[in-house]
């Protein structure tokens, strides 16, 4: 890991840089691949998955066979603790239901909002390195308690055609009926245009790789709202002299595990918890299975010193970390003046592992810097909001002259005559 003593604040944006690639350099050859989904459907999924998955394929959907057999290979162990996870995460997110709320603005005029489901989403699951089964979760949940009517989810299937069984039953217990076996570019580019297997849907949600955040760009142009920009997955851990170096390391590690772009940083008060860190993150990292990934990773990421807790506050503020985590004495405190982050971790016992899984939280966030301006995937993400409003008569008299003064001075003269010929016939009776 790279270590940086006490940087000037003018060194900061070229410090915080992240090790993301540039996706722009991607988009002829992931067009290509759109274009072919959108001419050739279904038959363009084949050849792709063929191409990129090595996987020859009878059908593009999971069957219900298919399905049932995926219970029976997962573990009592792997159910029970896929259902409490679960459970927490539907917990957190029925919570966010919206009460649209009547509200006079003026007599006799009433306005409200009411929140409607989109109705067809479209979930995509990275296969890649790990069956992320979490992520399954992370999504359908929220998109099934908001009432969407048609939930479509994408994930690659591996060289034999087959999806992970724990993504299947994690699917299955969350609402999802549909799975299509397709992942990358092709993927998205499906789930944006329609396929004879794929339907169409409003909005596309889920990680991937460049790729996948290539196509999702490109399809966001013109043809379907996406969650949000993606990038590597990231941590930042603001931590000061009482933070315990095993967990932070621990913590540093955890992260650094998802792929080999992914960045990990420390930010510290303390020169002592600094150096004890960087010993526990070589000890820590020969005990873990995915060392190299983790190397490649480490060889990007950052230790970094700095002189007091306003500063260190005010670095995570510039680098707007996907995962924040305060291991410091007054974690509350600090937490408070936090405001550009995707999730933020409280504590010593808080590991960013508990957001990711089954505390209840949404791992779907931000990345890139994207937390200066973009929430993480929620239960507004899969709603949308529709305005009313009822003017009485009472009202169009009390407000109509504001309305015709207005429109009068944009120059607007049909918009102001609206109001006109209601309070000519109001006044007029």
């Amino acid at each position: 890991m790279n270590i940086i003593r006490y940087p000037q604040q003018a060194d900061w944006k070229e410090l915080l840089k992240r090790p993301a690639l540039n996706t722009e350099i991607l988009f002829p050859k992931v067009s290509e691949i759109l274009n072919e989904v959108r001419t050739k459907g279904d038959e363009a999924l084949f050849e792709y998955e063929m191409m990129f998955d090595k996987a020859n394929l009878d059908s593009l959907i999971v069957s219900e066979k298919e399905f049932n057999e995926a219970e029976c290979k997962i573990s009592k162990e792997l159910k029970s603790a896929i259902a409490h996870a679960m459970t927490n995460i539907r917990t957190f997110h029925e919570a966010q239901k919206f009460e649209g709320k009547k509200t006079q603005t003026t007599q006799g005029v009433v306005c409200w909002q009411k929140a409607v489901p989109i109705e067809k989403v479209g979930l995509y699951v990275p296969g890649g390195t790990a069956p992320l089964y979490s992520t399954v979760l992370m999504l359908a949940v929220p998109a099934h308690i908001a009432g969407c009517k048609e939930i479509v989810l994408c994930t690659p299937p591996n060289p034999n055609g087959e999806i992970h069984p724990a993504i299947l039953y994690a699917a299955r217990i969350a609402g999802v009926k549909k799975i299509i076996k397709a992942g990358g570019a092709q993927a998205i580019g499906a789930m944006a245009y329609g396929t004879k297997s794929v339907p169409k849907v409003y909005k596309i949600f889920g990680p991937g790789n460049q790729y996948v955040t290539a196509a999702k760009q490109l399809v966001s142009l013109r043809n379907v709202a996406i969650d949000m920009p993606a990038g590597p997955s990231e941590v930042a851990v603001l931590a000061d002299e009482t933070a315990n170096p095993v967990f932070v390391a621990s913590d540093l590690l955890s992260q650094a595990e998802h792929g080999k772009d992914s960045q990990v940083i420390l930010i510290t008060t303390s020169e002592k918890l600094l150096a004890e860190t960087e010993t526990e993150v070589t000890r820590q990292l020969i005990q873990r299975s995915r060392i190299e990934l983790i190397k490649q990773s480490l060889a990007a990421s950052k230790l970094i010193l700095v002189k007091n807790m306003q500063e260190a506050i005010d670095m995570v503020n510039e680098y707007a970390p996907e995962h924040l985590i305060i291991e410091t004495d007054q974690y509350i405190n600090i937490a408070e003046q936090i405001i550009n982050a995707g999730s933020v971790f409280l504590g010593s016992y808080t590991p960013e592992s508990a957001g990711d899984y089954a505390s209840g939280t949404n791992h779907t966030l931000p990345t890139n810097g994207y937390a200066k301006a973009y929430s993480g995937v929620s239960l507004d993400s899969f709603i949308r909001k529709i305005t009313f409003q009822e003017i009485t008569p009472e009202g169009i008299a009390n407000l109509g002259p504001t309305i015709q003064i207005m429109a009068a001075n944009e120059h607007l003269d049909a918009h102001k005559n609206a109001v006109t010929v209601r309070l000519n016939n109001l006044f007029n009776k």
